[in-house]
């Protein structure tokens, strides 16, 4: 596959379209290697470095040398380009509902690769190519500054419907094109960029598919979201009196609140930016967020950071809870904002990913369900609670069917049958029951020396899903409480066996569970409190 790509953009490489421009180029490859193909043979073209001088209209190239156009500059090139090529990529941004003027001049340019002739059948005139372009495929990559695309690409579509044919050429129009450029926004410009690549690879096998289309179409952000953030990043109010760039960075971020994650009263978090002494009110609301620099009011949190630091965080030169551990920066007040961080400002409408259903969710009482009915129903009766666990065993995969099952809940299915099993082949209650408590806490205390304990699997559900297992506070939060519990569980055969030989035997499951429900307690009220007792330094 041959490809000419002409970069319209006067920046050059250096512009947000080329940067979509780049991951389509990705996909192409990609798709051409999974094939056993060559590596794509790839022409760029910098539209604004090359000597392309205007139109003069004098129709030279069509009756006096046809073919040839009587300006001897780069455009010749261009020309033997377009021949060459398979796939020509037009990349541009939009300027004023069109393309930038060096593009629109060198589409000027393209009368010698037509003949004078009228065309057959056309709708509303037109010309013949004077080339057979038969298999030649376009496309138009394109960012614009508007938060959407649509409505906004009329004009480029008009002119290309009229010189490639309507609906002969692909299209990838993205508004809130500035965005790429915002290293902070990174993590959902990527995301964007990741489709680019897909759409790529599938153009590269037949064109780029309809689930594939629909995503590239999606807003980056909410449009009250990006409008926001666009009207900050000028610096100036709209008196026309020019912003502090710190108070410019905080509505920015502020910008990015998420009204769907309002807890039914308004947060006021305060941004003490301790290194040039500027402080401002986050207003988190109903109905949005602002900003303010009146500190009359009491805040619910406060932040003490160097703003030399949150800008680091903010563009993802640091993690946040990295520069926390290393106390950076400091929390005063509900700790709550800054343990869903990212469901007040994910910057998108909708439900907040850490409360998203789906297969993405994982569920402890499927974990600890089949251990509960043993420890119950075996005290009872070992021969039919054993058969009644091993029930359990079976339909629990059942289920599992709508979350994301863990490999701690496979064991548990394990661990469970093999105690039941057992107590079913005539070995003694006695030592089987408390063998499985030991059992149960052995799990506990040795995920404790894996990347991620036992009940950061669980836990995760309420931060933000796996995103979480890289907050080293979350992960040191847990890994303590998993330790806890897998001692509690250690220890619970050694009062079990004395029970067991006592007249309330037979209770012994539900004696067992008054410790659990006091961890439970502890383990809410540590859950909070320790995240901010680092934070506070």
């Amino acid at each position: 596959m041959k490809i000419l790509v002409l970069n319209g953009s006067p920046k050059g490489k250096g512009s947000n379209t080329y940067r979509l421009t780049e991951a389509f180029l990705e996909g192409i490859c990609t798709a051409e290697e999974a094939s056993g193909n060559p590596a794509p043979q790839t022409e760029i073209l910098e539209v604004s470095k090359l000597n392309i001088k205007p139109c003069l209209g004098c129709f030279s190239c069509w009756n006096k040398t046809p073919g040839e156009c009587c300006i001897h500059d780069d455009m010749s090139t261009v020309i033997e380009k377009f021949l060459w090529a398979d796939v020509t990529v037009w990349s541009f941004p939009l300027y004023y509902f069109g393309l930038p003027g060096p593009l629109k001049n060198l589409i000027d340019r393209q009368l010698p690769m037509s003949l004078p002739f009228m065309a057959e059948g056309a709708e509303s005139g037109g010309h013949p190519s004077r080339y057979d372009m038969t298999g030649h495929r376009n496309v138009l990559i394109s960012t614009c500054g508007f938060y959407t695309a649509q409505g906004n690409y009329d004009g480029v579509t008009d002119m290309f419907d009229h010189f490639c044919g309507k609906d002969r050429y692909t299209t990838i129009f993205c508004g809130q094109g500035e965005l790429f450029r915002v290293k902070e926004l990174s993590k959902r410009t990527d995301e964007y960029l990741a489709c680019v690549r897909k759409a790529g690879e599938e153009f590269a096998s037949g064109g780029i598919g309809a689930e594939t289309r629909a995503k590239l179409e999606e807003l980056l952000y909410p449009r009250e979201v990006f409008e926001t953030m666009a009207d900050a990043s000028w610096g100036v109010s709209k008196d026309g009196t020019a912003e502090d760039t710190s108070l410019v960075f905080t509505k920015q971020m502020a910008a990015l609140y998420s009204k769907e994650s309002w807890p039914g009263h308004d947060l006021v978090i305060e941004m003490n930016y301790t290194d040039i002494g500027k402080k401002y009110h986050i207003i988190l609301g109903r109905d949005g967020s602002s900003v303010s620099e009146d500190l009359t009011g009491e805040c619910t949190t406060r932040i003490n950071t160097p703003y030399s630091v949150w800008c680091s965080i903010a563009s993802g030169e640091i993690a946040g809870d990295e520069a926390m551990m290393k106390h950076l920066y400091s929390v005063e007040g509900d700790f709550d904002i800054m343990l869903h961080w990212d469901r007040y400002f994910g910057g998108k409408e909708g439900t907040p990913p850490e409360s998203a259903g789906g297969r993405e969710r994982t569920n402890m009482l499927l974990l600890l369900l089949p251990w509960i009915v043993f420890w119950v129903a075996a005290s009872i009766n070992s021969f039919a609670g054993s058969l009644i666990s091993i029930a359990v065993c079976v339909i629990l995969p059942v289920l599992m069917r709508r979350v994301k099952d863990t490999l701690y809940d496979r064991l548990s299915v394990l661990g469970v049958g093999a105690c039941s099993l057992a107590l079913i082949s005539g070995l003694p209650a006695l030592w089987i029951i408390p063998g499985s408590y030991f059992l149960f806490g052995l799990m506990w205390c040795a995920s404790c020396l894996t990347k991620i304990p036992l009940t950061a699997h669980y836990s995760k559900n309420d931060y933000n899903g796996d995103a979480a297992f890289s907050n080293p506070i979350f992960i040191k939060t847990n890994r303590i409480l998993t330790l806890a519990w897998g001692i509690l569980y250690l220890l619970t055969p050694i009062w079990t066996f004395y029970i067991m030989r006592t007249d309330i035997g037979s209770l012994v499951g539900a004696v067992n569970s008054v410790l659990p429900a006091i961890m439970g307690i502890f383990t809410a009220w540590f859950q909070k409190w320790y995240p901010a007792h680092v934070a506070k330094g």
